[in-house]
């Protein structure tokens, strides 16, 4: 009896390392081109007008969005396949299918206030291509990116990504489960003033000025850009009367003595000089003020390889964190992965007697507080 050879796979070919690592490339690479593709999606509209028209065909959608049919049906197809959207009848003719957007992928592409919303991410994809031969450049020579090569959709990105966690954690489970004491003098008499160095788009000062009705929160931002964005979304959110922006630096002398709170949310690592910017955010205080930084859950110790998010973190600190905090010189060279032992010698180098690591949980932030 003859038997006959099982046929050679592509993997029999390969080595079982440069097989797995092969494999892993081509799903990092089918995982942005599928965000692309989810940009597309937003940028057009379409997500929104499935929600809006409900389960439809091709033709319907591209009626609604204004594109053409042929690349409606392409898109939609792209995005059954990937899991985004679902189909009734795969059976049915192409262009006859109905295409339906599931109320919870709804809640995470469209909803900014959502927990759950991730499309920054497709921001964060957008923003690296346009910076890369400055980043080459800053490899090559030891200097630092300008912040506009990567924006506008940094900026964005950044300002979206946050949004959620701040409007909805920030005074309601933040302050109150990790600086109780914080808590009580936001909403005590006479009205608190907190100073939110690094604001961005202005969220947690948003935030802050939303859920403690009687404060009066200043942040401050270098990028004029994000300043303006600041104060249209404070008008949209009826807190512009307490909540004002500005463009300015925290180690400006007028500023001593005026806050019962100081707040550095993601701003920390990003710095060229942290431990003179955390010296005048000491100096802003107010005898008994508070200084809290958030910055990023990274390991206490470098372990390799990491989990989801250390790589996450390392990932943007290669493209994003280190080079633009390389800029001004002479820098610190923090980058994203700031480990609570680099807090600590900063703080300490800043003149203050302590650090405590606040008992809040969550997946992506830590929490510090300064003891003057």
């Amino acid at each position: 009896m003859t038997r006959t050879a099982a046929p050679l796979t592509l993997t029999d070919y390969q080595e079982p390392q440069a097989a797995g690592l092969s494999e892993r490339l081509f799903l990092a690479g089918l995982a942005s081109f599928e965000l692309y593709s989810v940009h597309l999606g937003l940028e057009l509209g379409l997500y929104r007008c499935l929600v809006e028209i409900g389960p439809c065909p091709p033709k319907a959608l591209a009626g609604v969005a204004g594109i053409h049919e042929r690349y409606a049906r392409e898109w939609l197809e792209q995005q059954a396949v990937a899991g985004i959207v679902e189909v009734d009848d795969i059976e049915t003719d192409a262009t006859e299918r109905v295409y339906r957007l599931p109320p919870g992928h709804a809640e995470a592409l469209l909803d900014p206030e959502s927990l759950s919303y991730a499309a920054p991410f497709t921001s964060f994809l957008l923003c690296v291509p346009p910076a890369l031969p400055a980043l080459v450049e800053a490899f090559r020579t030891g200097g630092g990116v300008h912040h506009s090569h990567y924006d506008p959709y940094h900026r964005e990105g950044q300002g979206a990504f946050n949004r959620a966690a701040f409007m909805k954690l920030l005074a309601t489970r933040w302050l109150p489960e990790g600086a109780p004491d914080v808590h009580r003098r936001l909403g005590a008499d006479p009205p608190a003033r907190v100073a939110d160095l690094g604001c961005g788009l202005g969220w947690s000062s948003i935030a802050l000025a939303r859920h403690y009705p009687k404060v009066r929160v200043d942040g401050f931002d270098f990028d004029a850009p994000s300043v303006v964005a600041a104060r249209r979304n404070a008008e949209q959110a009826g807190v512009a009367d307490r909540a004002s922006f500005a463009v300015r630096d925290a180690t400006d002398p007028a500023l001593a003595g005026a806050y019962d709170l100081v707040v550095m949310f993601e701003v920390l690592h990003d710095l060229s000089r942290p431990v003179e910017v955390l010296r005048a955010a000491g100096r802003m205080l107010t005898p008994g003020g508070a200084l809290i930084v958030m910055d990023e859950r990274v390991a206490e110790t470098f372990t390799a390889p990491g989990d989801e998010v250390e790589r996450f973190m390392y990932a943007c600190s290669v493209l994003h964190c280190l080079p633009t905090g390389m800029l001004k010189q002479p820098s610190a060279g923090t980058g994203t992965v700031l480990r609570p032992a680099t807090v600590r010698h900063y703080a300490a180098e800043a003149g203050y007697s302590g650090v405590e690591v606040l008992p809040i949980e969550h997946d992506f932030f830590r929490f510090y507080r300064l003891v003057p």
